[in-house]
């Protein structure tokens, strides 16, 4: 008799997280695991507690993979990567894409305590020459007016709704221009006396 192989925590977030890529987080359970990796569900649940747990795992790793997505883009302005990365994840990653920005499943299990990443955007953006001046209130504005285009040209990549002549260069150069545009309204706004 053949010794039994054994499976650790990693062989199994790796299977975990070639379902949820192609299923969704619905799709894990301990039978789509245990069938993944050709195994009882023994070993899953002496690796975790609950599939919860597992879950938790594979939450880790995207929110690790977005990190290293974003850590890939070299333009001037956080949020001009933050959009990158976005795009990037949303072309790489659909299906993971929809679960955890159009589904929310970011919050899953107990992560610490959260970092208020509107706000460190929000003082990044008042190191930036163009935003000199502007105060914190605009800048989250403006924070938001970009966070609406860039999640609505990620939707339409992960679900694939792209016009034909629209590749990924030409996705990229509509979301600086427009953020661009968005801070040339925003200044003329201010010289004008106008809130925004």
């Amino acid at each position: 008799m053949p010794p039994k192989t054994k499976f650790d925590r990693e062989a199994i977030v790796d299977a975990a997280f070639a379902i949820a890529r192609e299923e969704g987080f619905d799709g894990i359970t301990a039978r789509s695991v245990s069938s993944r990796l050709g195994c009882s569900v023994a070993p899953i649940y002496v690796n975790f507690k609950t599939i919860d747990d597992l879950l938790d795992a594979v939450i880790e790793r995207i929110t690790a993979l977005a990190g290293e997505l974003l850590a890939r883009q070299e333009g001037p302005h956080p949020f001009e990567n933050i959009g990158k990365a976005s795009l990037a994840f949303a072309r790489e990653y659909p299906v993971l894409f929809r679960e955890m920005v159009l589904l929310d499943r970011r919050g899953a299990g107990d992560h610490g305590d959260p970092v208020d990443h509107d706000q460190v955007l929000v003082e990044a953006m008042g190191q930036d020459d163009e935003l000199a001046g502007w105060s914190e209130g605009e800048r989250r504005v403006l924070l938001l007016k970009m966070r609406a285009v860039h999640l609505g040209l990620s939707v339409l990549v992960a679900n694939g709704q792209m016009p034909s002549w629209a590749d990924a260069s030409r996705v990229e150069a509509l979301l600086i221009e427009t953020g661009d545009e968005l801070v040339l309204a925003g200044q003329m706004k201010r010289k004008d006396g106008t809130k925004q």
